[in-house]
């Protein structure tokens, strides 16, 4: 089991080396966004057909939304960057972090479905004006969200480093992660097994889902608009189910990614190398969405 996940995790990460070289993260983005423009030209045929009641244009609908949530996930987007860094900063179970993934895509379908009808109906504006405060006030507070919890991790991170040099006192005897002596020397690998709770995950869920991608405010407008909102927002949940088979193989991907370079540590070597691990990921999270909140402001 053990030289499994090592393995397998070696060759994931030369894997993804070669795509990243040989410019494939390029032609990923584009096939994805050229899969996305004609799923929802399909999306809007399958929509007039459950208008005239063409039979199996539900099930049609279902399908391509489906396929347009795997490709607009498998484009560039905070998502996967987000569950993927927090899968290697934390030593989260597998199962965990795929829930996180899960639910994060699915929250980010309920979003779309409050936000447009609060705003549609219950102010009646139109989708170019519910596009337009979803790019112009939910982006950057998103953007802002997930550098807080970049910022987070590193300043968890330097903690748990910090601790673990515990330069509060001055005595001279070896010092081992059951030594006896009454404090503590970093976490131990059972408290960096734990998530720390539900303010990780409400963080997590929140910082993905607060934008809500333009193909869902679509369907919605456009289902609410021919009498069929029902179909609309099955549709919307459908498209969080596509998002969530690429969100949840990020997850599982950074879990053995992580797995595999523990795999050989224990004890104190485990509790130097995780804080360590945690302030390079939580930096990167940092740069890259402080990038993005200065684009979108």
């Amino acid at each position: 089991m053990r030289r499994g996940v090592i393995l397998f995790a070696a060759l994931l990460a030369l894997g993804l080396l070669a795509l990243w070289a040989g410019g494939g993260f390029t032609a990923l983005r584009l096939w994805a966004l050229a899969g996305s423009r004609e799923v929802q030209q399909q999306m809007a045929g399958a929509v007039r057909g459950i208008a005239t009641g063409a039979p199996g244009a539900l099930a049609g609908l279902l399908a391509v939304c489906f396929a347009y949530g795997f490709f607009h996930a498998a484009g560039p987007g905070h998502g996967k960057m987000l569950i993927g860094s927090y899968g290697m900063a934390r030593r989260v179970s597998l199962i965990r972090l795929a829930a996180l993934a899960l639910v994060s895509s699915l929250a980010q379908a309920t979003v779309a479905v409050v936000l447009v009808y609060a705003l549609m109906v219950g102010l009646g504006w139109a989708r170019t004006q519910i596009e337009g405060v979803t790019e112009t006030v939910l982006a950057p507070v998103s953007h802002a969200m997930i550098l807080g919890i970049g910022l987070w991790l590193v300043w968890r991170g330097v903690a748990h480093w910090r601790g673990q040099a515990h330069p509060h006192h001055d005595h001279h005897h070896s010092h081992g992660p059951d030594c006896g002596c009454g404090h503590a020397h970093g976490p131990t690998p059972e408290q960096v097994a734990q998530i720390s709770g539900w303010r990780d995950a409400a963080a997590l869920v929140a910082g993905i889902a607060l934008r809500p991608c333009s193909g869902a405010l679509f369907l919605l407008v456009l289902s609410w608009q021919m009498g069929i909102a029902a179909a609309g927002v099955a549709g919307v949940y459908a498209m969080g189910f596509g998002t969530a088979t690429v969100t949840v193989a990020v997850a599982a991907s950074a879990y053995f990614l992580r797995e595999g370079a523990f795999e050989g540590l224990s004890g104190g070597r485990l509790a130097r190398a995780v804080p360590m691990i945690e302030i390079a990921v939580g930096l990167v999270v940092a740069i890259v969405s402080g990038g993005l909140l200065i684009s979108a402001l």
